[in-house]
C-alpha cells in the first residue's frame, strides 16, 4: 500500500436503499448533487479520500427506485481535471443528466463548447479537498464559461461565506453553493452563517444546495438542519436546490439512510409549493433550461 493510499482512506460502501420515503418525492424531482466512481478510473495523487465503487448504473437504479426524474452529476475531487467518467455517464443518458466539471482555468472555447454539447452546465471550485480548484480561479473561469450560460459551483469552507459577495462581484453567472456552505449547525456562529447565505442570494444570482446534513453536524438528532432549511425556504425558496449527495463519500463511522434523509427534508419544508420549487422547478430551470 502506498503512502498516498494511507493518507486517502477508503470510503465506506454505499448503503442499499432499504425502503422508500413517505411521502414520495414530488414528480419530476431532480437530484442536483451526486457522484459516480468506476473501478478502472485512475485517481488523483494526492487526494482526500479513496472512493468505493458506485457506477452510473447504480445511481440509475437508486434514482428509479425513488422516482427521481433527472440528475446533475458532479465531478469529484479524486478525478482532478479528468472528466472522462462523468462524460461517459452523460453520453449514456443524454436527456436525463447534466454535468458539473472541473477544468483548467485556461481551457479554450472549443473544448468548453464540446463539453456543453455533452450536457455539461457548470464548473466546480473546491477549496475543501485536495485536487480542487481554488476560489481565486473564479473570475477566469467565469470569463471562459459566460458565453455558454454555465454556473459556478462552490464547495467552500464556511469562513469564506461572508466575503463571497465581494469576491464574486461583477460575475454575471449563476453561483451554486454546495451543502449549505458547510456551516456548522451546532455552534453559536450558525445565525451569522445563515445571514451570509441570505446576503449572497440577495447580491448575486446565487443558489444554495440544502444537502448532506451529516456534513454539518455529528449529532444524529440535531434539528439545526431543519431549522436552517425552513428559514431559507421561507425567504429564498426559489434559490434552494435538493440533492442526494449519493453515494455519500468521506464518511467513516456509518452511512446515512437515504429514505430518512428525504423524509427529514420534506418535513423541514412542509409546504407543497416550496417543495416543488426545491425538488423540481429550480433545478429544472438552472440545469436543464439552458
Amino acid at each position: 500500500m502506498s503512502t498516498a493510499d494511507i493518507e486517502a482512506p477508503l470510503c465506506l460502501p454505499r448503503r442499499q436503499l432499504a425502503r422508500l420515503p413517505r411521502p414520495a418525492l414530488p414528480q419530476g424531482t431532480v437530484d442536483t448533487h451526486f457522484h459516480v466512481f468506476r473501478a478502472d478510473a485512475p485517481l488523483n495523487t494526492p487526494r482526500s479520500y479513496t472512493p468505493d465503487i458506485a457506477t452510473i448504473a447504480d445511481w440509475i437504479e437508486f434514482s428509479e427506485s425513488l422516482g427521481i426524474a433527472k440528475g446533475v452529476l458532479v465531478q469529484p475531487s479524486v478525478y482532478g481535471l479528468d472528466n472522462s467518467v462523468l462524460l461517459e455517464a452523460l453520453a449514456a443518458f443524454p436527456g436525463r443528466l447534466r454535468g458539473i466539471v472541473v477544468i483548467d482555468p485556461e481551457t479554450g472555447e472549443t473544448e468548453i463548447e464540446r463539453l456543453h454539447r455533452h450536457g455539461v452546465r457548470g464548473v466546480r471550485i473546491n477549496t475543501r479537498n485536495k485536487g480542487g480548484l481554488p476560489l481565486a480561479t473564479a473570475r477566469t473561469l467565469a470569463e471562459r464559461i459566460a458565453p455558454f450560460g454555465w454556473s459556478l459551483q462552490l464547495q467552500i469552507n464556511p469562513e469564506q461565506l461572508p466575503d463571497l459577495p465581494a469576491t464574486l462581484s461583477g460575475i454575471r453567472l449563476p453561483i451554486v453553493v454546495d451543502h449549505l456552505g458547510f456551516i456548522p449547525l451546532a455552534t453559536e456562529t450558525r445565525p451569522r452563517h445563515v445571514d451570509a447565505l441570505k446576503r449572497l442570494m440577495d447580491a448575486a444570482d446565487a443558489y444554495v444546495k440544502v444537502t448532506a446534513p451529516y456534513r454539518l453536524t455529528k449529532e444524529t438528532n440535531d434539528q439545526g438542519f431543519a431549522e436552517v432549511t425552513r428559514t431559507l425556504a421561507a425567504s429564498h425558496g426559489e434559490r434552494l436546490l435538493w440533492g442526494s449527495d449519493w453515494p455519500h463519500t468521506e464518511l467513516w463511522d456509518g452511512m446515512p439512510d437515504d429514505a430518512e434523509l428525504i423524509e427529514a427534508m420534506q418535513a423541514a419544508i412542509d409546504d407543497p409549493t416550496a417543495a416543488e420549487k426545491i425538488f423540481v422547478r429550480n433545478a429544472e430551470v438552472l440545469f436543464f433550461g439552458r
